[in-house]
């Protein structure tokens, strides 16, 4: 758990009678703590042991987990919350992804849903008290062709309908924002144009999942971690509890938000989901100086970049083309990452990687996550969230603290339900956008 002499916002600092700073916070108490692993400051959060019984139980300790117990406190006045995580707080898709957070989404579920998420996202770190470092610098979605510009500008028109201010930008535009992209008439994939979300950006993946996590816990919330869930009890058709590595905890209510293990957790109540778990590899160069301060995505390659606030390039791609749990790369894809990138960025093509990290993200036919009950009443669940996850998190749990609440959908969910797979009244962005979200 980390531990944090300062969280959310800078303090200043203790002073003695004649003015001068106390070493309590001073820069060179800060690099002592540091070196030292911080065991001297307060944890952010409380770890207590796990009572023997609660009203609800969230199974999942990454952002969508956190916020739904954050907002079940917070809105619902449900405090009497434990949140399960197998591992550590944050350590798996909220931690594992690229950090990017928009809402430029055709169908006007989606758009209504992600641009409720970020605007959620705009006030979090007041919400939360807790910088999330979030860094609205744009996102430019390319256009390499005369179909990808039709498809550019019916995307927009459709983010402008549904109440999501976005544009088109001309080459000169582009070049502009972003010099080191090949913007010349013989490159591999020439710029025609491209649909521009001002407001998108990126934040801090795991400030999320810690300022959530603290806010929770201050309200009540019980955060556990190892403890790993290892089944469910039942009785006359509405769950009871669950069972879990560290004993059986009893429950009224239970809410699900594993991501890629979704599946595998529906199976120990006999549910089987319509979703499938892939890794989506994600890399991080060597730092170099700023040259980067937009997020751009090429539809062509697949591949998308940013550049953090070190210096390194976060650069994303396409989910490998097999199911798996291994939250591994392959030479595969970190070929045909780089290939894109410099395609893009010629200029980059002598970076060194730095680092690679997989999430195991849970796909859905048409794209669209899943928030429904599950076989039991009392017993919900919130995935599918592909590869649009981090993005959605505050939305996320909002609308699942909503759901477990109030025993019904929320208005923006509405359309989330598993019985749209028996209806036909699916919602598919991957097909509407033509890259898969």
């Amino acid at each position: 758990m980390p531990r944090m002499a300062i969280p959310g916002r800078c303090r200043q600092p203790v002073r003695d009678h004649d003015g001068t700073p106390t070493l309590k916070y001073s820069a060179l108490n800060l690099l002592r703590q540091g070196i030292a692993g911080h065991k001297g400051w307060p944890a952010a959060w409380a770890s207590p042991e796990p009572k023997k019984s609660y009203d609800v139980i969230i199974i999942g300790g990454g952002g969508h987990g956190l916020a739904t117990a954050h907002y079940l406190a917070r809105n619902h006045g449900i405090a009497s919350v434990a949140v399960l995580e197998r591992a550590w707080i944050g350590g798996g898709n909220t931690g594992r992804n690229t950090t990017v957070v928009r809402s430029n989404y055709f169908f006007p579920e989606s758009a209504a849903f992600y641009d409720f998420s970020l605007k959620l996202y705009e006030g979090l770190s007041d919400e939360l008290n807790f910088n999330i470092m979030l860094s609205q610098r744009g996102m430019m979605t390319l256009a390499h062709s005369h179909h990808d510009l039709e498809m550019m500008n019916r995307s927009c028109n459709a983010m402008l309908i549904n109440g999501v201010p976005a544009q088109m930008l001309t080459p000169d535009e582009i070049g502009k924002r972003a010099p080191a992209l090949d913007m010349s008439a013989d490159a591999r994939h020439p710029v025609l144009g491209a649909l521009m979300q001002e407001r998108a950006g990126v934040a801090r993946h795991d400030a999320v999942a810690w300022g959530y996590a603290r806010q929770a816990s201050a309200m009540g919330v019980d955060i556990i971690q190892n403890c790993e869930v290892t089944g469910f009890e039942t009785v006359s058709g509405r769950v009871t509890g669950v069972r879990t590595s560290r004993g059986d905890i009893a429950c009224e209510r239970v809410g699900i938000a594993v991501a890629g293990h979704s599946s595998v957790m529906a199976n120990m109540v006999g549910a089987r989901l319509p979703l499938r778990s892939f890794a989506l590899q994600a890399f991080v160069s060597e730092p170099l100086k700023p040259v980067l301060d937009t997020v751009v995505l090429s539809p062509a390659t697949g591949v998308y970049v940013s550049q953090s606030d070190k210096g390194e390039l976060v650069i994303g791609a396409g989910l490998d083309l097999y199911t798996s749990y291994a939250q591994r790369g392959n030479l595969p894809m970190i070929e045909d990452a780089v290939a894109g990138l410099i395609a893009m960025f010629p200029g980059f093509s002598r970076l060194r990687l730095l680092r690679q990290w997989a999430g195991i993200v849970d796909v859905v036919q048409d794209s669209t996550a899943i928030m429904d009950r599950l076989m039991y009443d009392g017993l919900y669940i919130n995935c599918g969230w592909g590869t649009g996850g981090f993005k959605a998190i505050p939305a996320g749990g909002y609308t699942f603290a909503h759901m477990i609440a109030h025993n019904a959908a929320h208005p923006l969910t509405e359309g989330f339900g598993l019985d749209r797979f028996a209806s036909g009244a699916l919602i598919d962005e991957a097909a509407a956008s033509g890259i898969a979200h």
